[in-house]
C-alpha cells in the first residue's frame, strides 16, 4: 500500500502541472499522453526499485529517509542550485531570508560533489576564521562530504550556538587544513556604512534579505546628513556578497537608476520571461557611483552590478564575479516543507547571462591591504593567493580580508574612494 500511495501522489503532481499548460492542438494532447505513459512506466521502475530496498537491504531503512532521498537526487542532478528542503530546512529557510539564523555564517554551493564556498558572511565564525570564496570544503569532522547531498552538508554544519566544529579545507595553492569553528547565533545588519573623510559615503551590503532596501535608504540619509553639501559620490561594496531575494535586488538597482530596464529572467517557455523596470527617483540624486566586486559576488550582487554597468551609472571596480546567473523559485510543498528549482536565468539590460561567466569590472583591482612600515612609509601588501593557473580561478580567490574592508587598509576601497574624487575634480572643472 506504501508504495501504490506514493505512485498515485506523483501522478496528481504531474496531472496538476499539465492542468496549467495550453492544452494544444490534439497532436500536442497525444504526445503528451505518450510521454506520460513513458513517465508512469518509469514510476514502476522506481517503486519496484523501492520495494526491493525496503525488503532485502542489509540494514533497517526508513520510508520517509528512502523517498526524502529519492526526491532530492532528482533535483540535485538538474544543476548544484537545485534541490529538496524537508521541513526543517524550509522553516531554517524562512528565517534566514528575514535576517537571522544560527551556523557558521557561510554560503556554500556544491561543485562535484565537493561543497564549495561561495562566500563568508561578514562578522560571523566563518569569515573570522579565514574562509574565502572559492575553497573547498572536504570534510566535516573528518567525514568526507563526498556522498553528501548539499543540504545534508549544509545541515551537519548547523547545529547548536557554542558548539563546534572542524572544517577540512582544501584551497589552491595550499596543502589541506583543518579549520575549527564555534557555532554562533548568525544576525545579519545587510547594510552597513559610514563616511570615508567628509565627501565619499562607503555603503556595504553584506546579502540580499527582506530589510535590505531599508537598510540602503536609512544608509544614505545617514550619510547625506554627516557629509552635508560637500558629498561627492558614493562607494557600493558588494564584495563577499553571496547573493539573496531577487526582489531586493532589483529594489537596490532602482534606488540609483532613474528609468530602465534593471534585469530580465527568460525560462523555458517564452511566456514565463520577466522584465524589471526602474521607477524615477535617485536616492545619491546623481553623484558618481563605484561599485566594488570580486568573486564572492554572487546571484542578486551581480543583478545589482550588471545594472548599474550597463547603464552607465557606475563603475566597477575589483575582480570578476563568481557568475551565478540562475534564478531558483521556492515551490512549497505542503506537508513536506519545499523545494528549490531553477526556473529561469536572469539577464542584464544589454542582455548579457552571466552564468558561469561574471562580471567583469571596468577597473581591475587585485585584493591587498595597505600596511604602514616602521620607518612610517606605506607598503601594498597583496592578500590575493597568486598561482600561475587560469583567472578564472585566480578571481575566486582573490579575496580581501574581511576584518579591513571598509579601512583606510582596504586597498580596493582606497582606489575606489580616489576614483570618484577623481571624477568629482573632473565634473567641477567641467562646470567651471
Amino acid at each position: 500500500m506504501k508504495r501504490l500511495g506514493f505512485i498515485a501522489a506523483v501522478t496528481v503532481t504531474v496531472l496538476v502541472f499539465g492542468l496549467g499548460r495550453d492544452a494544444g492542438a490534439a497532436a500536442t494532447n497525444s504526445s503528451a499522453s505518450a510521454n506520460s505513459s513513458e513517465a508512469f512506466k518509469e514510476l514502476d521502475l522506481f517503486g519496484d526499485v523501492f520495494e526491493h530496498v525496503r525488503a532485502d537491504y542489509a540494514g533497517k531503512v526508513d520510508d520517509d529517509s528512502l523517498i526524502e532521498s529519492s526526491i532530492n537526487g532528482m533535483l540535485t542532478s538538474l544543476d548544484p542550485h537545485s534541490n529538496y528542503l524537508n521541513t526543517k530546512n524550509f522553516d531554517d529557510m524562512k528565517v534566514q531570508t528575514r535576517g537571522e539564523f544560527g551556523g557558521l555564517g557561510i554560503e556554500v554551493s556544491m561543485e562535484n560533489g565537493i561543497v564549495k564556498v561561495v562566500s563568508p558572511i561578514d562578522d560571523t565564525p566563518a569569515a573570522r576564521a579565514g574562509l574565502k570564496p572559492g575553497d573547498l570544503i572536504t570534510a566535516l569532522d573528518g567525514q568526507p562530504v563526498q556522498g553528501m547531498t548539499l543540504p545534508q552538508a549544509v545541515d551537519k554544519m548547523r547545529g547548536p550556538v557554542n558548539s563546534e566544529i572542524r572544517l577540512t579545507i582544501q584551497r589552491k595553492g595550499r596543502d589541506p587544513f583543518d579549520v575549527k569553528l564555534t557555532r554562533a547565533t548568525i544576525r545579519i545588519q545587510s547594510v552597513r556604512s559610514h563616511l570615508v573623510g567628509n565627501d565619499i559615503g562607503y555603503i556595504r551590503i553584506t546579502s540580499f534579505n527582506e530589510q535590505t532596501d531599508v537598510g540602503l535608504n536609512n544608509a544614505m540619509k545617514s550619510i547625506k546628513q554627516q557629509a552635508g553639501d560637500k558629498l561627492r559620490g558614493i562607494v557600493l561594496d558588494l564584495r563577499n556578497n553571496p547573493g539573496g531575494l531577487l526582489d531586493q535586488a532589483v529594489a537596490v538597482s532602482d534606488a540609483f537608476l532613474e528609468r530602465g530596464e534593471i534585469v530580465s529572467t527568460r525560462g523555458r517557455r517564452p511566456d514565463d520571461a520577466q522584465r524589471f523596470d526602474a521607477r524615477p527617483g535617485d536616492i545619491a540624486a546623481g553623484l558618481p557611483i563605484a561599485v566594488l566586486i570580486n568573486g564572492g559576488s554572487a546571484s542578486a550582487s551581480e543583478i545589482v552590478a550588471g545594472a548599474l554597468q550597463d547603464h552607465h551609472r557606475a563603475i566597477l571596480l575589483g575582480t570578476r564575479s563568481f557568475g551565478k546567473g540562475s534564478v531558483q523559485t521556492i515551490i512549497p510543498l505542503p506537508g513536506h516543507g519545499a523545494m528549490r528549482l531553477t526556473t529561469a536565468r536572469y539577464y542584464t539590460p544589454s542582455g548579457r547571462s552571466i552564468q558561469a561567466k561574471g562580471i567583469e569590472p571596468d577597473i581591475v583591482v587585485e585584493a591587498a591591504k595597505i600596511e604602514a612600515e616602521s620607518d612610517k612609509k606605506l607598503k601594498i601588501a597583496d592578500t590575493s593567493a597568486k598561482t600561475d593557473d587560469a583567472a578564472d580561478d585566480a578571481d575566486l580567490s582573490a579575496s580581501v580580508d574581511p576584518t579591513i574592508m571598509g579601512t583606510p587598509a582596504d586597498y580596493q576601497m582606497t582606489r575606489a574612494v580616489d576614483t570618484l574624487r577623481g571624477i568629482a575634480l573632473y565634473n567641477g572643472r567641467l562646470v567651471n
